[in-house]
C-alpha cells in the first residue's frame, strides 16, 4: 500500500476560526494551569536546591532526556506524524488511521527502548557530551559525576515522556485537546512531592528529584492511555518498518529534527558553554528560560497545537485560502500576546525572578544575574512564538525539507553569536550567561525571519488587510504599559528585603495593573474582538 486507503466515512468538518479560538482556549486554559503548577515546582526547587553544584547537576540531568523528548517525540516526530495521520484519516478513514497507530506505536517504541538502554548504559559519554566543561575540568568533577548517575535515572524519562507524547498526538489529531495540555501538570506536581516528601530519604537529597523525574514519566503516560482507550484509539504495537505509512513519518522526521528543534539545540548549545562559566550559570539560565517558557506554552504552543492538524487537513483537501486564513489567525493572535509579555519581562524581571524564587538557598545576587538572562531572552519571545506558528505551515504540507536549511543557518548563526557574546560578557562583567540568552534571541529571530520570508516567497501565506493599523495600536498600548510599571517600581524598590506576602501582592497590582492598561488602550484605539475574528 503505497497511500492511504479511499476514504470509508466522512471527515469532519472543516473547523470555523471560532473552533479554532475555542480549541486554543481550551489548550492554553490547560496549559496555563501546567505552567502555574509548573511555577510552583520551580518555587520548590529552588528552596530545596538552590543554585549550587547539585541544582546544576540535576538542571543538567533533567534538561538531557527533555531535549531528546523535545527533539525526537514533539519536535520530529509530532510534526511528521500529526500530518500523515490526518492525510490517513481523511482519504481512508478512522480504520485507516487505527492501523497507522499502530504500526507507528510499535515501531516508535522499539526505537525508544534502545535509545534509552544506550543512555542508561552509557550515561557518563552522554552527559560528557553536554557537561563537557565539568569533564574537563578536574575541580568540577563531583559535579560531574552527580550528573552522571542522576542521568542513569532520569533518561528512561525520554522512553516514557515521548510515548506519552505518541498519544497526545494521536488525541490532538482528533480534536481532543485537553487532556494532553493538562498532562504536564502531573510533572509537576510528581516533582513537588519527591522534594518535600522524599528529600529525606536520599543522599545527596538532590537524587530525589531524579526519581521524581523517572516516577513523572510513568504517571503521565497512564494518565492518558484510558482516553486513547474511550476514543477507540488505543493501539496494539506491531513491529512494522516496511509499512508504507511509517517510512513516510521516518523520512519527514530526518530534516524535521533540524526544522522544528532548533530552539532546543540552541539551548543545549547553552548547557554546553554554561558548564565553562561560574557555578550558578546553568540554573540562572534555567530559572529565566521557565519565564519565558509560561507565555510561550500557554499561547504559542497553545496556538500551534490547534492549527497544525487544521492545516494539515486543509491542505489535504486543497483549500489554499482556508489556509492562509488560519496563519494570518495564528500570527495577529500570538503577537497579541508576545509583545506585552515580552516587554514586561523585560521591565520586570527581577521583582518577578525574586518574588517567585528567592527563598530558602537562593541568594539576591542569584536573582540579578538570572534577570540579565531573563531580559535578554525576553527580547527573543516574539520570534520563539513565530516560530511555533509559522513551522506548522511547511509541515502541515509535508514540507520538511526547506525548513532544514533555515534551521542550519540560524544555528551556525547562533554558534558565532554566542561566542561573540560570551566572551566580552563574561570578561568584563561576568555575565556570560547573559550572552548565551541573547545569543538565542537573535538566533530565534533569524530562524522566524526566514520561515516567514519562505512562505510568503512560496505564496503559501499573504497578510491579510489591515496588519499596519493593527500594530499602531500594539505599540501605543505597549508604550502606556512600561510607562505605568516604571512609574510604580520607582517608588517600589527593595524586593529582596520584603517577604514573601508583601512581594506576592505588588506584584499581582504590577501585573494587574500592566495588562489593564495595555488592553484599555488597545479598546481606546478602537481595536475589538470583532476586528480580531474579521482579521483572522
Amino acid at each position: 500500500m503505497s497511500q492511504p486507503p479511499a476514504n470509508q466515512e466522512n471527515p469532519r468538518g472543516k473547523p470555523s476560526v471560532s473552533g479554532l479560538l475555542r480549541g486554543s482556549s481550551v489548550v492554553g486554559a490547560a496549559t496555563m494551569l501546567s505552567r502555574v503548577a509548573g511555577l510552583a515546582r520551580d518555587m520548590v526547587l529552588a528552596r530545596f536546591a538552590g543554585a549550587g553544584d547539585a541544582a546544576d547537576a540535576f538542571f543538567v540531568a533533567f534538561k538531557i532526556p527533555n531535549f531528546f523528548r523535545r527533539l525526537f517525540a514533539e519536535g520530529a516526530f509530532a510534526q511528521a506524524f500529526v500530518p500523515v495521520l490526518a492525510e490517513y484519516r481523511q482519504k481512508g478513514g478512522i480504520a485507516a488511521a487505527r492501523e497507522l497507530n499502530d504500526r507507528v506505536a510499535g515501531a516508535l517504541g522499539g526505537a525508544l527502548l534502545l535509545v534509552t538502554l544506550f543512555g542508561v548504559l552509557c550515561a557518563p559519554l552522554v552527559a560528557g557530551i553536554f557537561a563537557f566543561g565539568w569533564w574537563w575540568d578536574g575541580s568540577e568533577r563531583e559535579k560531574f559525576d552527580l550528573a552522571a548517575n542522576m542521568l542513569r535515572i532520569t533518561f528512561p524519562y525520554l522512553m516514557l515522556i515521548s510515548l506519552t507524547g505518541f498519544a497526545g498526538a494521536v488525541l490532538n489529531s482528533f480534536d481532543r485537546f485537553a487532556v494532553p495540555a493538562l498532562t504536564p501538570v502531573l510533572l509537576n506536581l510528581v516533582l513537588i512531592a519527591a522534594a518535600v516528601l522524599a528529600g529525606d530519604w536520599f543522599e545527596p537529597q538532590i537524587m530525589a528529584l531524579a526519581w521524581g523525574v523517572f516516577a513523572a514519566g510513568v504517571v503521565q503516560l497512564l494518565f492518558q492511555l484510558p482516553f486513547l482507550m474511550r476514543q477507540g484509539l488505543l493501539p496494539r504495537p506491531r513491529w512494522d518498518w516496511d509499512y508504507p505509512g511509517v517510512r513516510k513519518i521516518l523520512r519527514l522526521m530526518a530534516p524535521a529534527i533540524f526544522g522544528v528543534s532548533v530552539t532546543q539545540i540552541s539551548l543545549v548549545l547553552d548547557t554546553v558553554l554554561a558548564s565553562f562559566l561560574p557555578t550558578g550559570s546553568v540554573s540562572w539560565l534555567y530559572f529565566s528560560d521557565r519565564l519565558v517558557e509560561l507565555p510561550l506554552g500557554v499561547f504559542g504552543v497553545a496556538v500551534a497545537t490547534v492549527i497544525l492538524p487544521n492545516l494539515s487537513r486543509q491542505h489535504a483537501d486543497g483549500d489554499p485560502r482556508r489556509f492562509r486564513h488560519t496563519l494570518d489567525w495564528a500570527l495577529r493572535s500570538v503577537t497579541l500576546i508576545s509583545l506585552p509579555a515580552a516587554v514586561a519581562l523585560v521591565v520586570l524581571a527581577e521583582p518577578l525572578l525574586t518574588t517567585l524564587f528567592q527563598y530558602g538557598r537562593m541568594e539576591p545576587r542569584d536573582m540579578q544575574m538570572a534577570a540579565w538572562s531573563l531580559r535578554a531572552y525576553s527580547l527573543g519571545l516574539l520570534a520563539f512564538m513565530l516560530i511555533k506558528v509559522l513551522a506548522p505551515g511547511y509541515f502541515a504540507r509535508q514540507d520538511t525539507y526547506t525548513p532544514v536549511r533555515f534551521g542550519l543557518i540560524a544555528i551556525a548563526a547562533k554558534m558565532v553569536l554566542s561566542l561573540a557574546f560570551v566572551i566580552p560578557l563574561n570578561y568584563y562583567f561576568k555575565l556570560g550567561h547573559m550572552g548565551l540568552a541573547l545569543a538565542t534571541a537573535c538566533q530565534a529571530a533569524i530562524n522566524a525571519w526566514l520561515l516567514y520570508k519562505g512562505l510568503r516567497r512560496d505564496d503559501v501565506y499573504r497578510p491579510e488587510t489591515g496588519w499596519g493599523a493593527y500594530l499602531l495600536r500594539l505599540l501605543a498600548a505597549n508604550l502606556a504599559m512600561v510607562a505605568v510599571l516604571l512609574v510604580a517600581l520607582h517608588y517600589w524598590q527593595g524586593w529582596s528585603d520584603w517577604g514573601w506576602l508583601d512581594r506576592a501582592w505588588r506584584m499581582g497590582v504590577l501585573v494587574a495593573g500592566g495588562g489593564a492598561t495595555y488592553l484599555l488602550v488597545l479598546l481606546a484605539s478602537g481595536l475589538r474582538p470583532r476586528h480580531f475574528r474579521a482579521a483572522s
